[in-house]
C-alpha cells in the first residue's frame, strides 16, 4: 500500500489515507462501508500490526475497480500532509552512512577520514517534520551554511529490542522520503542536534509504501536537485550500515517502537562537501526524490525576525 495523511479542505485535520487509482481512499470512512474497524490516522494504523496491514491491502485490492460511493476523493483535489505529522518520539538520524559522503565531510568538516565502525546516530525533534511541499524555514540569525541531504526513512511497525540483523527487516512498517537539513554552522563541541534539529529540518512523505511492495531497500535510487541542478544521485547499496545493521544496532541499547522513524543517511553530493561550497537561501527550491516513494519539493523562505 501506498499510505498517506491528508486534507480534503485547508482547515480540516490530516486523515489517514491509501492511494488507490489516482483517487485517496480514506481507511476510516472505507473500513466503515467494509466493516473493519481502521483508525483515522496512521500512528494507531501502525499500531493495529502487520496483520492490519495484509487485511486492508487484500480489501483495497478487492475493491480498486469498484470503490464504495463516499470513501474517495481525487489524489489532485487533496494536500498531502506529513505521513506522521507528529511523530512520537525523537527522529534517529543516521550521519556518514556513504562511504563518499565521509570523505567529503572529512575534506570541510570536523569529522573523521576514516569509516565509522559502527554508526554514528543523532537525533531530530518531532518539530522538525514538515509535509510536502510547506516551507523549509530560513533564519540567517541563526545560520549562514544551511544544507541538504536527501535520505531513505525507516519507519518501524514492531516493539524491536536486541533484534538480530537476519530478522531486522521483519519490524520494518514501510519506507518514505525524508530531507535532512543541516544548519553546519550550529553544531556545537561536536553535537549535532541543534544543527539538525531546529524547525522544518526534516521535509518528511509524499507516502509511506509498506515494507510488503518494498521488500530490498537496499537498491533504491535517490537525488536531490537544487533551483533544478542535480547536486545529489546515487543508491542505498552504497550504504555503510544497511538498514538491517542500523536496526539491529539501535535496537540493541534503545528500544525501537512502532511508528518510530530512523533517517538512513545521505549520499555524497552535499554542499559542505563542495568547492567553492553552496548553500540554501530564501527563494530557493529543493527536490529529493527517492524511487518507488516519490517526490518532496520545498521552497526555502526567509524567517529572520525584524530587528
Amino acid at each position: 500500500m501506498r499510505l498517506v495523511t491528508y486534507r480534503s479542505e485547508p482547515a480540516a485535520a490530516g486523515r489517514l489515507g491509501a492511494i488507490v487509482n489516482d483517487l485517496v481512499v480514506d481507511l476510516h470512512d472505507f473500513g466503515v462501508v467494509t466493516g473493519t474497524p481502521l483508525p483515522d490516522n496512521m500512528l494507531d494504523f501502525i499500531d493495529m500490526g502487520p496483520a492490519t496491514v495484509t487485511a486492508v491491502s487484500r480489501l483495497l485490492n478487492e475493491y480498486s475497480d469498484d470503490m464504495p460511493i463516499g470513501v474517495a476523493v481525487p489524489l489532485a483535489n487533496v494536500k498531502l500532509l506529513a505521513p506522521i505529522p507528529r511523530p512520537r518520539k525523537n527522529i534517529f538520524g543516521i550521519g556518514l552512512n556513504y562511504v563518499e559522503h565521509v570523505a567529503e565531510s572529512s575534506r570541510t568538516l570536523d569529522t573523521s577520514k576514516e569509516l565509522p565502525k559502527e554508526p554514528v546516530i543523532f537525533s531530530k525533534p518531532p518539530t522538525t517534520v514538515v509535509g510536502p511541499g510547506d516551507a523549509i524555514e530560513h533564519n540567517k540569525n541563526i545560520t549562514q551554511q544551511m544544507d541538504w541531504e536527501v535520505e531513505l526513512a525507516v519507519i518501524m511497525g514492531t516493539r524491536a529490542k536486541r533484534v538480530s540483523k537476519e530478522d531486522a527487516l521483519n519490524y520494518v512498517f514501510g519506507y518514505s522520503a525524508m530531507i535532512d537539513v543541516s544548519a553546519r554552522d550550529c553544531r556545537r563541541a561536536g553535537q549535532w542536534i541543534y544543527s539538525k534539529g531546529q524547525d522544518t529540518y526534516a521535509p518528511f512523505g509524499p507516502v509511506i509504501i509498506t515494507a510488503d511492495e518494498l521488500p530490498d531497500p537496499h537498491n533504491i535510487n535517490l537525488s536531490l536537485t537544487l533551483n533544478g541542478v542535480t547536486k545529489q544521485s546515487s543508491n542505498t547499496r552504497h550504504m555503510l550500515f544497511n538498514v538491517n545493521h542500523l536496526i539491529a544496532d539501535i535496537s540493541a541499547g534503545i528500544t525501537l517502537e512502532p511508528g518510530d522513524i530512523i533517517a538512513t543517511g545521505t549520499p555524497e553530493g552535499v554542499g559542505a562537501g563542495r568547492s567553492p561550497q553552496e548553500w540554501m537561501w530564501p527563494g530557493d527550491v529543493v527536490e529529493a526524490y527517492v524511487e518507488h516513494i516519490g517526490t518532496l519539493r520545498h521552497p526555502i523562505v526567509d524567517v529572520t525576525p525584524n530587528k
